[in-house]
Parts: structure tokens; sequence; C-alpha cells
């Protein structure tokens, strides 16, 4: 049995090894074994603090698991302060704070029920926590554990049943096997690590042997991404030093894309918000850029378009407006939206709305309580403050026959396992990635984005054309596979044959099932603990008496 009674010198170490293990382990480093491991200290941290010898061992834990936690953080997405430092600093400290809730649920729950139901507890804790933060106003699901693994997407081909989730599933449990194995056995055997080792091992061989026996379904279509690079503090939007007229924007995106379609291409696809004009919807056809992007598909037998906007819709007053419109005396009350454009061969226009919006970027979190913070929202460049959106996923069908019927997945959107699902479901056989990744610098930023992307095409089995305005645009195969990349900070348009399957994947069918199912156990273990405590009205634990006092 592993004594730890006298290493409470060991728990900043603790808590900085942790961190540093899950950085080492988080794309796009590939090392991702290290994952199997980074939890562990967090737990041993919980172990020392548990002797009777700490007077406030509940304050002591959340003190240790914070610093471990705003450690990973800042290890991984530090990048977030290259557009404001001090956002970026808010989001590591708050993201970290956030964290510390199951973590410390499962104390409290340990102390009380014991070892063989408390860590479980964390498993169940700790799922629930990673659901509930990819559906509120403050979603941040970046380091949903799930992702740690997009470097190596050939280990979790079986995420097409069942998500990103459980890929988190599989790091919590064998985190906890690895710890108790060390903890319970530290020198007198191996035998306690053969089963951690094989819950390793097993679900990365048949993830291999899915991927290697995996064939590409569906018919095929050539397709074309673009990117542009326009430098977006400086030269896409008005505000810049050296901003690049819309006209000339418009200009490079149209060469980069005549060098390289074909008689043949059936699909261009142009990155966010690719042209920076502000397009009032219901006079969208009258603009003379949406008439030069009609003459230049119009002309192509078979080819439709897919482009980022800036668009916006008015109210005719304030009872008829959103809970996200603004307000101006020039305009009345209007909304704006981040939008795919889908223009058809025939001059048909299509318009989704982007959804899962940044917060204290495209959105400000619970705008009914919290709209006169407005002002205060992150400028990214463009229209800035809380945008509009909409309820159901738009399919952009193709307007041939039997075409690729694109799911226009706009930027931080991609990051949802169960939320790029639901275009899927809608009848999406390609999905197409429009973002703006260079706001975050030559950074990992923009890297672990993309390597996301891969996640996604494997839960749904769905072909991903992915076009940047600066980041990496590029193609993904069904099994996770980038068939080409552009390089960063260049102009680029690439073609591919991409295959367009119509099958859905048990995930594309049912979505995230093991999330909710965690918030439910969560619910029931909160209760039997509340219950055990009014009931007993002492802690129960195996290793020492409990205390008088907590």
């Amino acid at each position: 049995m592993w004594k730890a009674a006298n290493n409470r010198k060991y728990l900043p170490l603790l808590a900085i090894a942790g961190a540093f293990l899950l950085w080492l382990g988080w794309p796009v480093k590939p090392l991702p074994l290290f994952l199997f491991f980074g939890l562990v200290p967090l737990f041993l941290m919980e172990r020392i603090i548990e002797h009777p010898s700490f007077t406030r061992p509940a304050a002591t834990f959340f003190k240790y698991a914070y610093l471990f936690f705003v450690l990973w953080n800042a290890f991984v997405t530090y990048w977030v302060s290259y557009s404001t430092l001090p956002g970026g600093i808010a989001a590591v400290l708050c993201n970290a704070l956030l964290m510390c809730i199951p973590a410390m649920l499962f104390f409290f729950t340990k102390r009380r029920l014991g070892p063989k139901i408390g860590y479980p507890s964390f498993i169940v804790y700790w799922l629930a926590f990673e659901y509930f933060h990819l559906g509120w106003d403050l979603t941040w699901p970046w380091l949903t554990l799930g992702n740690g693994f997009a470097q190596r997407p050939e280990w979790v081909q079986w995420y097409e049943f069942t998500g990103f989730l459980g890929g988190s599933v599989w790091l919590l449990v064998v985190n906890i096997l690895f710890f108790k194995a060390f903890v319970d056995h530290p020198t007198k055997t191996w035998k306690p690590y053969l089963l951690p080792a094989l819950l390793v091992v097993i679900p990365i061989a048949i993830s291999y042997g899915i991927y290697f026996s995996y064939e590409e379904k569906g018919a095929e279509a050539e397709v074309v991404v673009v990117q542009p690079n326009i430098d977006p503090y400086e030269e896409k939007f008005r505000d810049g030093k050296n901003y690049l007229p819309i006209d000339q924007q418009l200009g490079r995106l149209l060469t980069l894309s005549e060098q390289t379609i074909t008689p043949k291409t059936q699909l261009l696809v142009w990155p966010e918000t690719a042209i920076g004009e502000n397009f009032q919807e219901d006079q969208i056809h009258s603009y003379p850029n949406i008439n030069t992007l009609k003459s230049f598909v119009g002309s192509r037998p078979g080819l439709d378009l897919l482009a980022g906007i800036n668009s916006y819709t008015l109210y005719p007053d304030e009872k008829s407006a959103t809970v996200s419109a603004r307000f101006r005396e020039d305009l009345g009350y209007y909304d704006v939206f981040n939008t795919g454009m889908y223009l058809t061969n025939k001059g048909e226009i299509s318009l989704y709305h982007k959804s899962k919006l940044v917060p204290g970027v495209e959105k400000l979190p619970y705008p009914k309580f919290f709209k006169f913070l407005g002002p205060l929202a992150i400028d990214l460049g463009g229209m800035v403050g809380t945008h509009g959106t909409q309820e159901e996923r738009t399919v952009f069908p193709h307007s041939g026959t039997g075409q690729p019927a694109s799911a226009p997945v706009i930027c931080y959107e991609s990051v949802y396992g169960g939320y790029v699902s639901e275009y899927i479901r809608n009848g999406a056989t390609l999905i197409c990635i429009i973002t703006n990744d260079g706001w975050w610098s030559d950074s990992p930023g923009y890297k672990q984005h993309l390597q996301y992307a891969t996640l996604r095409a494997i839960e749904n089995r769905r072909s991903i054309a992915r076009s940047a305005n600066t980041g990496i645009s590029g193609f993904i195969n069904q099994r996770g596979d980038f068939l080409q990349k552009s390089e960063w900070w260049k102009q680029a348009a690439l073609r591919e044959t991409v295959k367009l399957n119509t099958e859905l994947t048990v995930f594309s069918r049912t979505g995230d099932l093991i999330g909710p199912a965690a918030q439910w156990l969560t619910l029931a273990l909160i209760f039997y603990v509340l219950l055990h405590k009014i009931l007993l009205r002492k802690p129960h634990h195996p290793h020492y008496e409990p205390r008088k006092s907590l």
C-alpha cells in the first residue's frame, strides 16, 4: 500500500506534473499515451489530502486541484490570449474554476461513500460536466478529454459508435486503474498494471482493425476549397491598418478559384466571412458583389458555391425582435449573423446562420439578463457582439442530381460532435468547414482546431472539405486521414475528389448519449450522498476514523 501521510510537500509538484502530462499528450504533439496518466497526479493529491493530519482537507484539495486545472488550461490554450490578453487570462482562470466542480463533487462523494463509489463517481461527474459544457452559453469544450486523440484518429475509429465522449470515458477509466495499481501495489508486482494496460491496447487494436478494413462509401464529387490568406487584423476589415478593399478581396478569391476549378467541379468552398460586406438578407440579390458571384458561378455548368458572409435582418418593432437583436436609430431593431451562403448554378441563394457562437466574441452569455454588457464584447473585427442564431441545422443540396448535400459548419461549430451529427441526420453527405483561424497567430490553436475535424469525419463517416481564410485548408476522408493540406499563412486553392456517404453511423443516428446518461447519474449520486449524510450524520471512510468536523 502506497503511504500518503508524509507526502504533502509533493502536492505542488503533483499539480504541475499532471498538467504537464496532459499537455504532452494533447494535440498537436504525437504523444497521446501520456493522456492515460495525466489525471493520476490529481488522484494522488486527493489521497494525500485525505489523511487526518490535514485540518482543512476540502480547501486544500480545491487549492491544488485548481492549480492543476489552471496549468493544464494555460499550457494547452494560452494562445487565446493572442487576440486579447485579459480575455485569454479570464478564459483560463474561469474554465479551470469550472473544472473544479466535478473534482470537488468527487472529493465529497468519496469521503462520504468511500472509494468503491468515490472513484467511479469522478467518471460520472466529469462526463456530466463535459456534456454540460457543450450546451450552455459559456460553452468551451476545447479540453474535452476525448478531443485528446485527434492527433491519432486511427486509435479511435470506434467514435462512430460513441462519439468523442467515448474517448473521455476511456481516458477516465484507464487513469483511475493506473492510479489504483500504483497506490495499492507500488512495488510488489506488475500484475495490477495488466488490466489498465490491456484497456489501452485492446481499444487501439480494435480501432486499427476498423481503420484498415473500412472502405469509403458513396458517389464521388470534385470539390475545390480556397484559402485567400487575408490578414484578419490588418487587411480584412475596415478598421485594419492595411485594409484591403472588398473588390480586391473578392478578386483574389475569384482568381484562386478560376485557377483551380475544372469543368467537373461541383462545389466551390470559400471561408468564413469570405466577403467582408454586410448584406441585408431580404435584399441580398440586389448587391453588385452578389451579382458578380452569380455571373461567375452561372457561367460554369454544374458548379455551386458555399461562402461565408456577414448578414443582417431588420425587425419592424421591438416586439418582433429577438433577444439577440440590437438597436440603431437609423436601422431600428436588427439581428446580425455569421452566415453560410449557398449560391447555386441557377442563381438561387440559401442561408445558414452560425449557431454555436464563441462566448464573449459572438455571443453575450444569457443576453436576456446581461444585454447591458454588450459594449464589452471582444472585438475580433467585423460585426462584433451578440449574433443571431437559428434552431435547425440547414443542409444545402446541390443544384444538380445526386451531388453533394453540404453541411455548412462554421468555425467553432466543428468542435461539437453531437451538433455536427444534426446536419448528418438532416441529410448532409459532405461536411464543409468554413473558418478563419488567423486570430491566434502561428500557435497550437489553429492546429488543434484543424485536428478536431478528423473526429467529426470518423463520428459520421463523412468526408470533409475545409476552407480557412487563414490557417490550414484541405480535405479529410471518412477515416479521418488528411488527403491534402495547405500551408500556414499562404494563399492556396486545392482540388479533391471526395466520397459522398449517405449511410448513418450509430453516433449520427443517436447523437450524444453518454453525456445525458452521466447527468442523470450525477443527480442520482448527489441525491444519494445528501440522503446518506442526513441518515447517518457521519462520513464513512475505510482508511481512518472520521473527523469530528470537516
